[in-house]
């Protein structure tokens, strides 16, 4: 974190600097850099995201499934790149970007383990993100905060049909079945 004597970048000037083809976000005005996803990651990251947007396809369905690199403006300090996320207000986004918390965001965890568990937590229930899944695949397992009903998370084995909240349960994603 900086002192206070040290500059906050802000999203603006953020997203101003040149692209890259490295994960980087930005976090209370300080930039991170995030090592390169392995294989596991990405194959996770893949089978949700094309679960996910099957499911909202064959129900005619509004919400828009993305996934990283993608950035999502918080607020003025904290810009993030969700490995999968789902957003529903289309007024949102704006063909670079998305302003404002997702509906639905999935990470899975890597070797950015504290990241994912604690500061993207925090980070998600704090600006409204209303369900918010960690998938680790060391454990085999899958933490899911819904917050609309509640701070603590239900805990899910991957070969176990768990429920999507924002669909009111309509939508069941069994990890195993995706990889």
């Amino acid at each position: 974190m900086p002192t206070p004597t040290e500059h906050k970048m802000t999203a603006e000037e953020y997203f101003k600097t040149p692209e890259t083809n490295k994960h980087v976000e930005l976090r209370d005005g300080v930039l991170i850099e995030f090592e390169a996803p392995s294989e596991v990651h990405q194959d996770m990251i893949l089978g949700i995201a094309s679960e996910i947007r099957r499911f909202i396809k064959a129900n005619n369905g509004s919400c828009k499934p993305m996934i990283s690199p993608f950035d999502v403006k918080l607020d003025d300090y904290n810009v993030v790149q969700p490995d999968v996320m789902v957003i529903c207000d289309s007024d949102k986004m704006d063909g670079k970007r998305c302003y404002g918390a997702p509906d639905w965001c999935i990470e899975v965890l890597s070797t950015n383990r504290r990241d994912d568990l604690v500061e993207k937590l925090a980070l998600y229930s704090k600006f409204g993100v209303r369900e918010y899944w960690i998938v680790d695949p060391k454990n085999s397992k899958v933490l899911v905060y819904f917050f609309e009903k509640s701070d603590f998370p239900n805990i899910y084995t991957f070969d176990t049909a768990i429920p999507v909240g924002i669909y009111d349960g309509k939508l069941n994603i069994c990890i195993n079945d995706l990889i």
